[in-house]
């Protein structure tokens, strides 16, 4: 019995040496093969691995935010470009009205009203007749002392509306009187101011190269004072009025004519825009001129000492007529 007993036993043992320690890792592993088989498949066919809740949620929130800074970012660069051209548009029509107005200011178009005829005045000197009222304007004629003009009762700054050979032209206010001057004697040649031509004369070719002023001069002088037939203008050599343009020689043979000449420079320096005369070893300034004609120290020869010229400096564009 006892060997019987221990025979019994010993199936049992074996019976539970054949069962199987854990069931449950074995299900377990077949369940994460099964869910590595799902995230593959999903990368195989999104091209991405699966994502959980919460990363799907976070990447949406940053697509959302990536979108709204790029629409700020679209916003700002437009706005950007609308205030360009706005800036553009308010800079072209700022320029457009400039144009406008400096077109408008350059050429003058009086009405039939401003041309009316309103009376009648007289030149008190030589008086230049321009085609719009500025100094830079064309010289249409130069009218005698003591001509009898049409006027209109138009008037711009220092300029009046007159009727020359049918036409609206413009002179300066200042010249014209109610009376008709008296003829001057010839003896006042010397120190009146009479007028001031910038009719072109046949010595006009030694104006290149002179500034305005210088022109004016030559001018004034050529039809003044006919006798004189050469003048000097603009030449070379060192840091002068010549080599700038703002002088012109006078060339007398007669110290008479030449001092006639000097004194009316003088007595219309403002007119011609002079800054100094020198003639016959003496010179005048605008600077100095309360001390008049002052001696200059001895040059060597006559043409240095300005006997056989008048010498005249001007400003550059200060004269006016």
């Amino acid at each position: 019995m006892a060997a019987g007993a221990v025979a019994s036993a010993t199936p049992s043992a074996s019976v539970s040496a054949a069962r199987p320690a854990v069931a449950a890792p074995v299900a377990t592993a077949a369940a994460v093969r099964d869910d590595s088989l799902d995230r593959t498949t999903r990368l195989l066919a999104t091209g991405r691995p699966a994502i959980t809740g919460s990363a799907e949620a976070a990447k949406t929130a940053e697509a959302e935010k990536k979108k709204t800074k790029d629409a700020k970012a679209e916003k700002k660069a437009k706005d950007a470009k609308a205030e360009k051209k706005k800036k553009a548009d308010k800079a072209k029509a700022k320029k457009e009205a400039e144009a406008k107005k400096k077109k408008k200011a350059a050429s003058f178009r009086p009405t039939a009203k401003q041309l009316e005829v309103v009376g009648h005045r007289y030149t008190r000197v030589s008086l230049n007749v321009r085609s719009q009222p500025k100094n830079s304007a064309s010289l249409v004629a130069v009218l005698k002392t003591r001509s009898r003009v049409s006027i209109t009762d138009t008037t711009k700054g220092s300029w009046t509306l007159v009727i020359h050979r049918g036409k609206g032209r413009w002179v300066h206010t200042r010249y014209l009187v109610r009376n008709k001057p008296k003829a001057k004697s010839s003896s006042s040649d010397s120190n009146g101011s009479g007028g001031i031509s910038m009719a072109r004369c046949s010595s006009s070719k030694m104006e290149s190269g002179l500034t305005r002023d210088a022109i004016r001069v030559h001018r004034a002088l050529c039809h003044r004072y006919p006798q004189v037939s050469s003048f000097g203008g603009r030449r070379s050599g060192g840091e002068s009025f010549h080599w700038s343009g703002r002088a012109v020689d006078v060339m007398i043979s007669s110290s008479s004519t030449g001092w006639k000449i000097a004194r009316w420079v003088r007595a219309n320096r403002k007119a011609l825009g002079v800054s100094e005369v020198i003639y016959s070893q003496k010179i005048w300034t605008v600077q100095r001129s309360s001390e008049g004609w002052r001696s200059m120290s001895d040059r060597g020869n006559a043409t240095a000492n300005h006997y056989d010229h008048v010498h005249v400096s001007v400003y550059g564009n200060r004269g006016r007529g």
